[in-house]
Protein backbone atom coordinates (compact mmCIF):
# COMPACT_ATOMS: atom_id res chain seq x y z
CA UNK A 1 0.00 0.00 0.00
CA UNK A 2 1.32 3.44 -0.93
CA UNK A 3 -0.69 6.12 0.91
CA UNK A 4 0.47 9.43 2.38
CA UNK A 5 -1.39 12.12 4.34
CA UNK A 6 0.41 15.40 5.09
CA UNK A 7 -0.53 18.71 6.66
CA UNK A 8 1.75 21.69 6.24
CA UNK A 9 2.24 25.19 4.91
CA UNK A 10 3.15 26.14 1.37
CA UNK A 11 6.69 27.47 0.99
CA UNK A 12 5.76 29.47 -2.14
CA UNK A 13 2.87 29.88 -4.55
CA UNK A 14 2.07 26.78 -6.67
CA UNK A 15 3.50 26.76 -10.18
CA UNK A 16 1.05 25.73 -12.90
CA UNK A 17 2.28 24.21 -16.16
CA UNK A 18 0.60 22.57 -19.11
CA UNK A 19 1.97 19.44 -20.76
CA UNK A 20 2.40 19.25 -24.53
CA UNK A 21 -0.88 17.31 -24.62
CA UNK A 22 -2.70 20.12 -22.81
CA UNK A 23 -2.94 18.62 -19.31
CA UNK A 24 -2.54 20.99 -16.35
CA UNK A 25 -0.11 20.16 -13.56
CA UNK A 26 0.63 22.21 -10.45
CA UNK A 27 3.73 21.77 -8.31
CA UNK A 28 4.32 23.15 -4.84
CA UNK A 29 6.23 22.36 -1.67
CA UNK A 30 4.74 21.79 1.79
CA UNK A 31 6.73 22.52 4.94
CA UNK A 32 5.71 19.75 7.35
CA UNK A 33 6.79 19.79 10.99
CA UNK A 34 8.08 16.56 12.44
CA UNK A 35 6.19 15.01 15.31
CA UNK A 36 8.97 15.15 17.90
CA UNK A 37 11.40 17.86 18.97
CA UNK A 38 15.14 17.47 18.38
CA UNK A 39 17.88 17.63 21.06
CA UNK A 40 17.68 21.45 21.05
CA UNK A 41 13.94 21.32 21.77
CA UNK A 42 12.91 22.44 18.29
CA UNK A 43 10.68 20.73 15.76
CA UNK A 44 12.50 20.04 12.53
CA UNK A 45 10.70 20.63 9.25
CA UNK A 46 10.66 18.52 6.10
CA UNK A 47 10.05 20.16 2.72
CA UNK A 48 7.95 17.82 0.60
CA UNK A 49 7.29 18.27 -3.12
CA UNK A 50 3.66 17.88 -4.21
CA UNK A 51 2.32 17.32 -7.73
CA UNK A 52 -1.38 17.83 -8.53
CA UNK A 53 -2.78 17.06 -11.96
CA UNK A 54 -5.68 18.40 -14.01
CA UNK A 55 -8.54 20.22 -12.21
CA UNK A 56 -7.00 19.55 -8.79
CA UNK A 57 -3.81 21.27 -9.93
CA UNK A 58 -5.73 24.20 -11.39
CA UNK A 59 -7.62 24.65 -8.09
CA UNK A 60 -4.39 24.50 -6.09
CA UNK A 61 -2.90 27.19 -8.31
CA UNK A 62 -6.04 29.31 -8.02
CA UNK A 63 -6.64 29.09 -4.25
CA UNK A 64 -3.34 28.29 -2.54
CA UNK A 65 -0.58 30.80 -1.89
CA UNK A 66 2.64 30.93 0.07
CA UNK A 67 2.07 30.38 3.80
CA UNK A 68 -1.40 28.82 3.45
CA UNK A 69 -2.04 25.57 5.32
CA UNK A 70 -3.13 22.54 3.29
CA UNK A 71 -3.76 18.84 3.82
CA UNK A 72 -2.62 16.54 1.01
CA UNK A 73 -3.39 12.86 0.55
CA UNK A 74 -1.85 10.84 -2.21
CA UNK A 75 0.98 8.43 -2.99
CA UNK A 76 4.77 8.60 -3.02
CA UNK A 77 6.47 8.55 -6.40
CA UNK A 78 10.23 8.17 -6.92
CA UNK A 79 11.55 8.89 -10.39
CA UNK A 80 14.98 9.38 -11.87
CA UNK A 81 16.53 11.26 -14.75
CA UNK A 82 19.98 11.81 -16.23
CA UNK A 83 21.33 15.29 -15.46
CA UNK A 84 23.26 17.40 -17.95
CA UNK A 85 26.52 16.41 -16.23
CA UNK A 86 25.77 12.72 -16.87
CA UNK A 87 24.85 11.81 -13.28
CA UNK A 88 21.61 10.08 -12.39
CA UNK A 89 19.29 12.19 -10.23
CA UNK A 90 16.41 10.93 -8.10
CA UNK A 91 13.27 12.87 -7.21
CA UNK A 92 10.79 11.90 -4.51
CA UNK A 93 7.42 13.60 -4.61
CA UNK A 94 3.81 13.12 -3.58
CA UNK A 95 1.18 12.64 -6.29
CA UNK A 96 -1.86 14.34 -4.79
CA UNK A 97 -5.24 12.64 -4.99
CA UNK A 98 -6.91 15.17 -2.68
CA UNK A 99 -5.95 18.60 -1.36
CA UNK A 100 -7.89 20.31 1.42
CA UNK A 101 -7.43 24.06 1.79
CA UNK A 102 -7.15 24.56 5.56
CA UNK A 103 -6.44 28.29 5.82
CA UNK A 104 -9.50 30.55 5.95
CA UNK A 105 -10.32 32.22 2.65
CA UNK A 106 -10.07 35.66 4.27
CA UNK A 107 -6.60 35.02 5.70
CA UNK A 108 -4.12 37.60 4.46
CA UNK A 109 -0.76 36.83 2.84
CA UNK A 110 1.20 37.39 6.06
CA UNK A 111 -1.00 34.92 7.99
CA UNK A 112 -2.87 37.59 9.95
CA UNK A 113 -6.54 36.87 10.49
CA UNK A 114 -9.23 39.36 9.57
CA UNK A 115 -10.57 41.21 12.62
CA UNK A 116 -14.01 40.02 13.77
CA UNK A 117 -16.61 42.33 15.26
CA UNK A 118 -17.52 40.78 18.64
CA UNK A 119 -21.08 42.16 18.36
CA UNK A 120 -21.73 39.77 15.45
CA UNK A 121 -20.69 36.56 17.25
CA UNK A 122 -23.52 34.02 17.72
CA UNK A 123 -22.60 33.27 21.35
Amino acid sequence: MNRVILIGNLTKDPELHTTTSGISVAKFTLAVSRRFKNAEGEREVDFINIVAWRELGENCHKYLTKGKKAAVSGSIQVRSYDAADGTKRYVTEILADEVEFLSPANQTQNNEMEEIDEDNLPF
